[in-house]
Order: structure tokens, then sequence, then C-alpha cells
């Protein structure tokens, strides 16, 4: 499975997502969909990472679609929340990708060549890093908060490992969902919330490291827009 064909799948997830709060107005069968979405967005972003020739400008092509997606999805989450006051998803993917940046500018660095264990503790700082980066997107209120950019984080950490990759993911939906419980009450639709994201890493698992046909601008174009169709129509329906 190619990276173009991921990115289909993850399109089409979050259309339903989306598309769900414009039929249902509340959490139906589509939202369930819809989970499947970011985590493979989250794990495209470290192929970005790695694959990408120029990483100053990734980072701005990322900046300026966070800021041209900005009023599109406070509109769209104005009628579906309370708190219109959340950066977009490309905010999210940004911070994820600077948690990578650091951590690999601590692995390459000099710094605790002296010690014994010098390798070990560059990963421990550089985790240290990802921490804080991560914990600045959540006081900066970007989806999906810490978790988000912990999972893009942890993509990248484990992209050799493909056993820890799984195992850690999955222990990041059991806990994003099992602290929903205890904040807002069991409600079964959590737990079908926590499978349907789960079930993204099957997708994230097919990929053959092949990019497939070439879309650059496909997902940056296309997230604006639809979030900005939905919108009005929610006004229609």
């Amino acid at each position: 499975m190619s990276s173009f064909v991921l990115k289909i799948i993850a399109i089409i997830s979050m259309v339903f997502d989306h598309g769900g709060y414009v039929l249902f107005k509340s959490i139906s069968p589509f939202n369930y969909i819809g989970r499947i979405a970011f985590p493979i967005f989250a794990f495209q972003i470290t192929e970005g990472y790695i694959h990408t020739s120029n990483f100053k400008k990734y980072c701005i092509r990322l900046f300026v679609f966070a800021l041209i997606s900005q009023i599109p999805y406070s509109l769209f989450l104005s009628k579906i929340s309370n708190n219109i006051y959340v950066l977009n998803i490309f905010f999210t993917l940004l911070f994820g990708l600077a948690s990578i940046y650091v951590y690999d500018i601590i692995n390459k660095s000099n710094i605790f060549s002296n010690f014994k264990n010098c390798n070990s503790l560059k990963k421990c700082l550089g985790i240290c890093l990802a921490i804080i980066i991560g914990i600045l997107g959540n006081i900066a209120n970007v989806d999906y908060g810490f978790w988000g950019i912990a999972v893009i984080f942890m993509f990248y950490l484990f992209k050799n490992d493909k056993p820890a990759m799984v195992i850690s993911f999955i222990t990041a939906c059991i806990i994003k969902y099992g602290i929903e419980i205890i904040k807002y009450g069991f409600n079964i639709s959590y737990i079908f919330l926590c499978i349907f994201t789960m079930l993204s890493i099957v997708f994230i698992l097919l990929y053959n490291k092949k990019q497939g046909k070439k879309a650059k601008y496909l997902f940056y174009a296309f997230y604006p827009v639809h979030l900005l169709i939905f919108y009005f129509l929610f006004n229609i329906i």
C-alpha cells in the first residue's frame, strides 16, 4: 500500500468523520470510521520528515496551510462545539514534526560524548524535549492535544521496530479513551472510537514504503476546502 493510497484512505475517513456531524449533529458510526484518519496522517508526517529533501520548506508549507485552514476549522467547530479556540490539525502535525526534529538533533550531536552511556543519555534527553514540545502543543490547544503529538513522535521513534510501534500505539489509544471514560463516564461509543482508532494501525502496517502517485498538495488543499463545504452544509441542512 503506497503513501498515496494511505492518504486517500485517511481523507475518506476524515470526510466520514466531519460529514457525520453534519448529518447526525452528534457522535455516530460515521465518527467511528473517522478515527482512522489522524493516525495515518501522523504516520505520514514521520515519512515526510524522513524523505523530505528540504526540511525548512516542509515546515513552511505546513505552517502556511495551518494558517489558511484555521478560519475554516473554527467555523466548522462553531457548529459542533462550544470551544472554537482549538488549533487545526496542521498545527498538531507541526508540533509533532518539531518533536521529531529536536529528538534527531540531540541524537546526532556530540553532547554527553564523554559519558560511557552517551547514546542512551542522548535518547533520554531527546525524548524529554519531545515531551516538553507535546506539553506546549497541549497548552496551545492543538487538535488531539498532547496525545496527537505523542503519536507522531512514537511512530518515528519506533519506525524500525514494528512490534514496538503497534504495542505503543494500542497502549496510547487505550490510555486516551480510558481517560475520556474517567472524565465523562462510561459510554459504549468510547469503546467503538477506541477500536476504530486502533484499526488504523492495520493500514499503516500495509505501507510498502513507496510514494505512489504524486499529489503533494492534495491533503493540504482538501482540508480547508472540505471544512468550508461542511460549514455551509450545516447552515442548509
